[in-house]
């Protein structure tokens, strides 16, 4: 049986990685030279968005090539096989980081397997992938043959978002400022995508918050198609806004009829981008855009 690692760009609750045995490397958050959150470093949520509302501004690191050289000469002898599902090449150098420092460890171990994926996805829309791992190695599928899989149906992992407060996208780096006081005054919530190529794009522009997560919904049921039936459970994730990530679960349960779902917070490594206020809903469908 493979062994499976992610990173903390999915955002998988602890209690997740650890039912199945799932290890996890970690990007850094920075707040003043100081990691505030990373390898062993935990920050929980509600602390980490307080730090912002204070006006904190973090920085991120991706994981390097050491990092995954360091990962594997603890861990080498836990199993003869590796998948590591990493987060969107389209928003971090971090999978060709992994890449680099697999190859080193393979030279050293080639009676070893290890296949890197690049979930092109991020927060729980790459945490859904995992899941779809985990699911196939217990039935049993070889390593190679779940890889595969999850390459040929990379883009059908979706991850869409929105978020309410326009001003946490501008201390993120992910809006200009005019952008957020005119949105703001005109009560503009983006809806927000990974798109194609792993990049995070505006797909539209709703008026209202409760507007933009019906939309998600929307969204979701229009890229489901043949996929439908394939997701057990669906993802969402919040920054430290429960209330909203609970009616989007209702709205998702009336309309589509799902009922099990995987909810966590957005940690601090994507939280630093993003906010407080961001609502996430991953899901395996057809593809990304119609």
């Amino acid at each position: 049986m493979f062994k499976i690692i992610t990173d903390n760009g999915s955002d998988l609750p602890r209690s997740y990685l650890e039912e199945n045995g799932i290890d996890c490397l970690y990007l850094s958050t920075i707040l003043d030279g100081k990691v505030i959150a990373g390898p062993g470093i935990d920050l929980n949520a509600r602390d980490f968005y307080r730090l912002l509302s204070e006006g904190a501004k973090p920085s991120t690191s991706q994981i390097n090539p050491s990092d995954a050289k360091d990962y594997f000469a603890r861990h080498i002898e836990d199993s003869d096989e590796f998948l590591y599902i990493g987060l969107s090449s389209g928003l971090s150098g971090t999978v060709s980081s992994m890449t680099n420092g697999v190859a080193e460890v393979l030279e050293a171990h080639p009676n070893k397997k290890i296949e890197i994926v690049d979930s092109l996805a991020a927060s729980i829309g790459q945490g859904i992938m995992v899941t779809h791992a985990v699911r196939m190695r217990n039935e049993g599928r070889s390593l190679t043959e779940t890889a595969e899989w999850l390459r040929k149906n990379a883009l059908g992992f979706n991850t869409i978002f929105t978020v309410d407060n326009l001003f946490d996208l501008w201390r993120g780096g992910r809006l200009s400022k005019g952008s957020a006081v005119l949105g703001t005054l005109i009560a503009v919530k983006p809806f927000m995508i990974v798109d194609d190529e792993g990049k995070l794009v505006v797909e539209k522009k709703l008026r209202g918050r409760k507007k933009a997560l019906a939309y998600m919904v929307d969204y979701m049921e229009e890229r489901l198609g043949s996929k439908k039936d394939m997701n057990d459970v669906i993802g969402i994730c919040h920054g430290d806004c429960e209330e909203d990530a609970k009616y989007l679960e209702q709205l998702v349960t009336e309309r589509l009829g799902f009922i099990r779902f995987l909810v966590s917070n957005v940690g601090p490594m994507i939280g630093t981008h993003t906010g407080a206020s961001l609502v996430v809903l991953g899901f395996l469908g057809d593809n990304r855009k119609g």
